[in-house]
């Protein structure tokens, strides 16, 4: 028989954590007489980071004094208060390995729905002091489960809980090792997606892994990992066949290999990863540039825009036509998608390039019927607006090509109606004038405020989400969850910062700095330069921090769960075995 041994509530609060403040509500403590257990919560109780706890499918947390016991051993800490692991309810009894998805318990006047396993994050290693914690969790198979709340009612210790539903034959436990540890049985996987109870978050998870397939590398459920991996690894030496000035201060540079073998096939939208090599005792300058062009059989074109950077400085004043270059293989998920509906190619600046590219690829490939092109770009004037001609070109094969060109400072030789179509910048207002439907997909690439500007404009102007498309030029959106007042600041070298070691270049932030064993970790040498990254547990276990390595080798401090896809690693419990550029 179960018992109900503690109910544990505790709200928000700022909590001092490596020199940053987490805003969490891991920290439960015991309350006395009887509480209201309600769709969302417990009376008295609530949730930091309501991304990754809470809701009405995580409304209560379920820990049992079983696994209490089994940690105090295992960590050899005295007898532990009911709470310290973040769980509202303390029982005895409801072992994950016997509690299934779907299973319904009365708990004094309220009805509890077992809807997932606890997903894991720092802030319960942060609790328990043990950063490892976690992991640990998950390779030792006590997660603890959640429930939402199907009967609202009082709940109090010392109540009896008794099942009043069977749900499935999938246990916590069960499912837990499904998603994290290394065997998904196809067959498994399709047993706990069909659980009605399962949460959604752990549906589409599940889904993901059956739909990628036993061959896939990596775990589909967790990584963010692209369908088909770069064309070869590390880097490849290439010869700049010619070099071509797009405007005032925009170059092009287009490569072959230098064995004479045609290069692979790209994607327009994609990008390669630059290596330059000044001579000593400079270090190599590693940098990431759409291409412009990747239309031209065995061949890849990329255009640099003259800039303070020391990368494209180079390339304009040292890099010609017969010169050698070592580049990656194209790499990113930012490319026209298999539909035939009407698409928006919009850039600002610089950002033409990688939808360039894009429109290359559409004036190829002609559909039947034609498809409705809107091509969109905004410049400072005719002086800045690279490519012109060749955008011309390519609009005229396409019969249901449209243009908008805006000139922010048109100068006296633009001429309205030739040269560019509006003066200043473009709105949603502005395109309005096109009357672009709705269900259009619209491909961003620019400065950053551009991008955040458009996105939000046409999200209010009714365009979804999933079609709004972009690429970044700088590093992905962090994603540091709970951490409070962060202010954020250009990638920089650290404080104090190494002069020998291994090599650690930041590739999307051009930033290239010597390793320090200072750094627990890749993950801490990063945040230390304020890179951005994205985490949640720090124990290799939800892969949210897996990044790509361009190339190199790295030593796993601690051993993942389960190994990320193919050529990218866990930044967050890896350091360099030798030099290595990650896609960060």
């Amino acid at each position: 028989m179960a018992t109900l041994i503690s109910v544990n509530v505790g709200l928000p609060k700022d909590v001092a954590w490596q020199g940053q403040v987490v805003y969490t509500s891991v920290w439960k403590a015991p309350v006395t007489g009887r509480v209201m257990a309600r769709r969302l919560n417990i009376d008295g109780d609530g949730q930091g980071d309501l991304k990754g706890h809470g809701g009405e499918h995580r409304a209560v947390m379920v820990y049992q004094t079983e696994s209490y016991r089994y940690w105090e051993a295992f960590l050899a800490r005295p007898p532990l208060e009911p709470g310290s692991f973040g769980e509202n309810l303390t029982v005895d009894g409801l072992p994950d390995s016997e509690v299934c998805i779907g299973d319904r318990f009365r708990i004094g006047d309220a009805l509890l729905e077992v809807t997932q396993p606890r997903v894991t994050c720092y802030r319960v290693g942060l609790r328990m002091e043990e950063p490892r914690m976690p992991s640990l969790l998950v390779s030792h198979k006590r997660p603890g489960f959640y429930c939402r709340v199907i009967e609202e009612g009082l709940i109090g210790a010392g109540d009896v809980i008794t099942r009043e539903l069977s749900g499935s034959d999938v246990s916590v436990t069960e499912i837990d090792a499904l998603l994290y540890l290394t065997d998904h049985p196809r067959d498994a996987l399709q047993r706990a997606i069909d659980v009605p109870a399962l949460s959604t978050g752990w549906r589409q998870s599940l889904e993901a892994m059956l739909s990628a397939g036993p061959e896939a590398s990596g775990n589909a459920g967790l990584s963010t990992a692209p369908a088909a991996e770069p064309a070869w690894p590390g880097f490849r030496e290439v010869r700049v066949c010619s070099t071509h000035e797009e405007s005032a201060s925009v170059r092009s540079f287009v490569v072959e290999a230098a064995d004479g073998a045609a290069l692979p096939p790209a994607r327009g939208g994609q990008f390669i990863v630059v290596r330059l090599t000044p001579p000593p005792p400079h270090p190599p300058l590693i940098r990431s540039y759409s291409l412009s062009d990747a239309s031209t059989h065995g061949r890849y074109r990329f255009s640099v825009k003259r800039a303070a950077g020391e990368g494209s400085a180079y390339l304009h004043t040292h890099v010609g036509q017969g010169d050698r270059l070592s580049i990656s293989a194209p790499r990113g998920s930012f490319f026209l998608g298999p539909d035939t509906g009407p698409v928006v190619l919009w850039s600002a600046g610089i950002g033409i390039t990688p939808v360039l590219a894009m429109l290359r690829e559409l004036a190829s490939t002609p559909s039947a019927p034609p498809r409705k092109i809107y091509w969109v770009h905004g410049a400072r004037s005719g002086e800045e607006n690279a490519f012109a001609a060749e955008v011309d070109g390519l609009l005229r094969q396409m019969s249901l090509a449209v243009r908008l060109i805006a000139f922010s400072q048109p100068l006296g030789a633009d001429s309205l109606g030739r040269d560019y179509d509006v003066q200043g910048r473009i709105t949603v207002a502005t395109l309005g004038q096109l009357a672009i439907p709705a269900d259009a997909r619209v491909y961003l690439c620019g400065p950053t405020t551009f991008m955040e500007q458009a996105r939000a404009s046409l999200h209010s102007a009714g365009f979804a989400d999933a079609n709004i498309l972009s690429e970044r030029f700088g590093g992905e959106e962090a994603l540091r969850p709970g951490i409070v007042g962060a202010v954020t600041r250009a990638p920089h070298p650290p404080t104090a910062a190494a002069t020998e070691g291994a090599l650690v270049t930041f590739v999307r932030s051009g930033l290239t700095v010597h390793w320090d064993t200072r750094y627990a970790s890749l993950l801490e040498l990063a945040e230390a330069c304020d890179v951005p990254v994205r985490w949640s547990c720090r124990s290799g276990v939800c892969h949210n921090c897996e990044t790509p390595m361009i190339d190199g080798a790295v030593s796993y401090v601690t051993d993942p769960l389960q190994p990320a896809a193919n050529g990218r690693i866990l930044i967050c419990c890896t350091t360099p075995a030798h030099d290595v550029e990650l896609d960060l």
